[in-house]
Parts: structure tokens; C-alpha cells; sequence
């Protein structure tokens, strides 16, 4: 039975804002340069007659969800919006049949048509290759934050207060199978966000170490260009090392000395507490490919191998077509899933192939990202909050998520590296979230807000 905080869709705005990184971001084969984020508000109507906006953002990063050589980087960006807008009006239609859902329930209603969606678009755009469901997850997930925002905003609650069964209709078991009976979301994340949250600092492809790798020029910058300033500046202890996968004696030697110099940076602050997590972005050809990199590491850099808490994504996404069988990985380090994982479905098939856990991110939308936690903690699942270099909004969404979930150690905090000065003014409102000191952030401030927290 529908409840009265159900909300129905009366309105989207939509905005893109367009930012040059500070300097380029390289994992993987790509090199990216600039990001274009897309600002969604939504005007959303519970069944009381109440009215609300909600707000969502997310980078829509082609380069990382879209890889194809075939398809020009325009092409993708002008896709990806489409899809955007296009999504948008379907929710609006639907809603227009006076229909009112909780937004888990929006997304899942509509889940089907998005695949179908980018094959319109697709077709309109003659791409040469068709907009994958990753890139269109992308593109809707601002969209899905901005109902889950504006569900919370119109019924005067914090959204993950709402995945309740005084505000859901149905149990778990209506989207997870059978064995969900009379569970729900809330039963699985925490009741308040957490106080703190330690950072992930990405160390990039192109990314320079030391302190004296930084010219004359560069060090007139007024944020740090090295990662041993960075570790200077703001205490941090976990990192996220881009690999090349293809390269394993460059992938080798970047792990000895990203060690090296938080080993050195972390002792002249009088601590040794670190983590890592390494990451090639499917550049690794097979699984025997990893195994050779992680028995290399352990072998000559057995400080890194100990302190190395996951492995990210090694090999293609393409879980279906590749099938690879990750249980000997498994057994010398965690490997999550990330790219490879965009619903319920492709979750377990990844755990099928030995795949020890998944990498949770926001722009796969905030109601598959809730659902997969639920199957993580039930299978007692590991699993990492990760982002696309998200500025602003979407980074105190994903912020907040990783605070009332349980993740690995924290989660990957990178805009700051590489778009310091994007959305100054939610900055400002938001300062402990965007400050890190002693390589945390304080997420606590959320508890006082409504909705995901989210303003402009």
C-alpha cells in the first residue's frame, strides 16, 4: 500500500557546469583533462500535498564509463545528456498518471526502459557503438539523488531515515528475492552518519611523488603538486594507487616508491599507520597477469603487500564475455568489482566467479548502490565507497553514503586533488566535509540536515 510520503515528479531543472582540472588525471589509457558535471533540482509532491526540492549532481565521466576509441569524447558527453533528459521526461509521464512510489521505487519501475533509452539515443546519434548501461547509470544517477534528496526534503526527515517499513512499501524481498522477507535497507546501514571518515588520496598515472619533482614554477601553486606534500599537508594514510596492468615492472616500481615516500612523509610526522588499494582500470589481461603483480609486490615490497587492503578492477568488465576466475586473486588479496558490476544480476555473477566483493558508487545511482548494500552485508560481502572525482554535491552524497555504510576503511576523496575550486560556494557551506585534516573528514554535520544533505 502506497504511504503518504510517496512522492510524485512535477518538475526537473537540469544544468551543466564544465570545470578544467588542475592537473590531468591519468588511470587506465586515458587521460582526462576536464569534467562537466550535470545539476539536477527536482520539484517532487508527497500525497499530503507537499511540496519540495530535491537535489542531485554528478560528473558525467564518459572516460571512465564510456571507453570506447570508437566514439568521440562529444559524442559520448552529448549522449550522455540525452539519456539524462530523456529519463527525466519518462519519470515526469509516468508521474503525470498521478503515480506516487518511493524513490527506491521510482528507480526500479524504470530500471528496464534505461537500457532501452540509450539505444534511442544511440540510434539518433549514430554512435558507432552503443551507450553501455555503466555510462547511462551515469547519467541518470543525478537524477535518482535528486528524488531520494527531495523524498527526505518534502517529509522533513534525512533520506536514509526513509528505507524503513514506516516509509516503504515493500520489503527488500520484492527486489532481492525471497530470502529478504520482512528485511529492509535501514536494517543494513548505520542509524547516524558517522562522526569522521578517513580519505583515499589517488596517486594517478602522471601524478609526481616527491617534493623535488615539483619546478620552480609549479611550487608557486598554492596546493600541493606531490604526494609527499599532500601527506604533509593534510595527514593522509590510505591511498589508491593507479596502476598500468600492462606494464608490470613500471606497476612494480610505482607501488615501491608511492610506499617509499608515505613511509619517509608519514615518519617525519611521527606516525607509520598506513593502507593502500591498487586499481589498473581492466588494464590487467588476465587474472594470472594480477598474480604475477601481487607475488612481485610481496616478494620485493613486502610493506606494500601487507598494507594493500583491496585490488580494484584488475581485468575487463565484461564479466560475461570474459568470464574470468578470480578465486586465486581472492586468495592473496580482496579483488572487488567495480566497473563490471551495474545491478543485482551482475553482482552475483561476479560473486559466482570468485570475485571477493564490489566497489559502491554513487553514479550508479543512489537506490542500486542502497540495494547492493543490503546483498553485500547480507553475504558478508566486502565492499568500498568509491567516486568519479566528485565536486560539490556529489561529493557530499557520496560522503554521506560511505557514512552511513560500512566500507572498507573509507572512501575515495580525489576532487579536491583535482577540482579544488569547483562548487566554492557548496564548499563553504559544507567546510568539514571538504577539509581534510589528519586524513579524515568530518561527516557528522550531516546528522543536523535533511534530505542527502544537499544544497547549492
Amino acid at each position: 500500500m502506497s504511504k503518504d510520503s510517496d512522492i510524485r515528479i512535477l518538475e526537473f531543472n537540469f544544468e551543466y557546469k564544465t570545470y578544467k582540472l588542475r592537473t590531468p588525471l591519468k588511470f587506465g589509457s586515458v587521460i582526462v583533462d576536464k569534467s562537466t558535471s550535470l545539476v539536477v533540482r527536482a520539484t517532487v509532491e508527497n500525497k499530503l500535498g507537499e511540496k519540495a526540492e530535491g537535489l542531485g549532481s554528478m560528473p558525467l565521466a564518459h572516460e571512465w564509463a564510456f571507453p570506447s576509441p570508437v566514439v568521440s569524447s562529444e559524442k559520448k558527453l552529448e549522449a550522455m545528456k540525452l539519456v539524462a533528459e530523456s529519463y527525466g521526461r519518462l519519470l515526469i509521464n509516468e508521474s503525470d498518471k498521478s503515480k506516487y512510489l518511493h524513490p527506491i521505487d521510482w528507480f526500479v519501475k524504470l530500471e528496464e526502459e534505461i537500457p532501452k533509452i540509450a539505444k534511442e539515443v544511440s540510434q539518433k546519434l549514430d554512435l558507432k557503438e552503443q551507450l553501455p548501461m555503466l555510462a547511462s547509470l551515469v547519467a541518470v544517477s543525478p537524477i535518482d539523488a535528486s528524488l531520494h534528496d527531495g523524498f527526505g526534503k518534502v517529509n522533513r526527515i534525512c533520506s536514509y531515515e526513509g528505507y524503513s517499513a514506516k516509509y516503504v512499501s515493500n520489503d527488500l524481498s520484492f527486489y532481492l528475492g525471497s530470502s529478504f522477507k520482512g528485511k529492509y535497507i535501514s536494517d543494513y546501514i548505520k542509524p547516524k552518519y558517522s562522526s569522521e571518515l578517513p580519505v583515499f588520496h589517488l596517486v594517478g598515472g602522471l601524478d609526481k611523488l616527491w617534493r623535488d619533482e615539483v619546478s620552480s614554477e609549479e611550487a608557486k601553486n598554492a596546493l600541493p603538486l606531490s604526494l609527499e606534500e599532500w601527506i604533509e599537508r593534510e595527514g593522509i594514510f590510505c591511498f589508491k594507487i593507479k596502476l598500468r596492468g600492462n606494464d608490470i615492472e613500471w606497476d612494480v616500481n610505482r607501488t615501491k616508491e608511492v610506499t617509499e615516500v608515505i613511509v619517509e612523509s608519514l615518519k617525519k610526522q611521527g606516525k607509520k599507520e598506513f593502507y593502500l588499494s591498487v586499481d589498473s582500470n581492466e588494464m590487467h589481461p588476465s587474472p594470472e597477469a594480477v598474480l604475477e603483480y601481487l607475488q612481485r609486490v610481496k616478494k620485493e615490497a613486502p610493506l606494500a603487500f601487507e598494507k594493500m587492503l583491496y585490488v580494484e578492477q584488475p581485468v575487463n568488465r565484461d564479466l560475461d564475455k570474459y568470464m574470468f576466475n578470480m578465486r586465486e586473486v581472492a586468495k592473496m588479496k580482496p579483488v572487488l568489482a567495480d566497473e563490471g558490476v551495474t545491478d543485482i544480476n551482475s553482482f552475483d555473477l561476479a560473486v559466482s566467479l570468485g570475485w571477493s566483493g564490489v566497489a559502491l558508487k554513487t553514479c550508479k545511482t543512489h537506490s542500486a548502490a542502497l540495494l547492493l548494500v543490503a546483498k553485500a552485508e547480507e553475504s558478508k560481502i566486502p565492499y568500498s565507497v568509491q567516486d568519479l572525482t566528485c565536486p560539490g554535491l556529489a561529493l557530499i552524497h557520496s560522503a554521506g553514503f560511505a557514512a552511513r555504510t560500512n566500507p572498507i576503511m573509507g572512501f575515495e576523496y580525489n576532487a579536491r586533488q583535482y577540482l579544488p575550486f569547483a562548487f566554492a560556494e557548496t564548499q563553504k557551506k559544507y567546510p568539514e566535509i571538504f577539509k581534510v585534516k589528519e586524513g579524515r573528514v568530518r561527516t557528522g554535520i550531516l546528522n543536523d540536515t535533511v534530505g542527502l544533505g544537499l544544497s547549492l
